[in-house]
């Protein structure tokens, strides 16, 4: 069953990457565009309406999830590093949109913070946590 959760990353990266093939084709880009994230947000949304169908079985989930944590923060690092050396060539204008980008990012954190409301305080630590700690 865990197969099936890496087969289903599996399905939604080729997808992913052939959308963001056609998609750089159609803007006349000789790159992928955003074939990593269509794939991610795939993946996330086939799991969730998998897991509302009760059609995902928890060793499949629990295989989702692995290869989902194992998988996401290598290909983005990656790809930061690839989009960083290209914004460098790029010259100054793409150094702009990056910086744009990173300060509206930062912006929405105060803003994203509140959504959700207040949660409960964590409990105080007792002797025996603050010892292991």
């Amino acid at each position: 069953m865990v197969l099936y959760g890496t087969a289903a990353l599996a399905l939604c990266m080729l997808v992913g990457m052939l959308i963001g093939e056609v998609l750089g084709v159609l803007l006349g880009v000789d790159a992928n565009v955003g074939g990593v994230g269509f794939a991610m947000i795939m993946l996330v949304l086939v799991a969730d309406w998998l897991r509302r169908k009760e059609l995902l079985p928890k060793p499949t989930e629990q295989g989702m999830l692995f290869w989902g944590a194992m998988y996401i923060p290598i290909v983005i690092a990656m790809a930061s590093t690839q989009n960083v050396a290209e914004a460098v060539d790029g010259g100054p204008m793409a150094i702009a949109a990056g910086l744009a980008a990173l300060l509206a990012g930062a912006a929405l954190v105060p803003v994203l913070s509140r959504i959700g409301g207040q949660s409960e305080p964590l409990p105080a630590m007792t002797e025996e946590e603050k010892q292991e700690a």
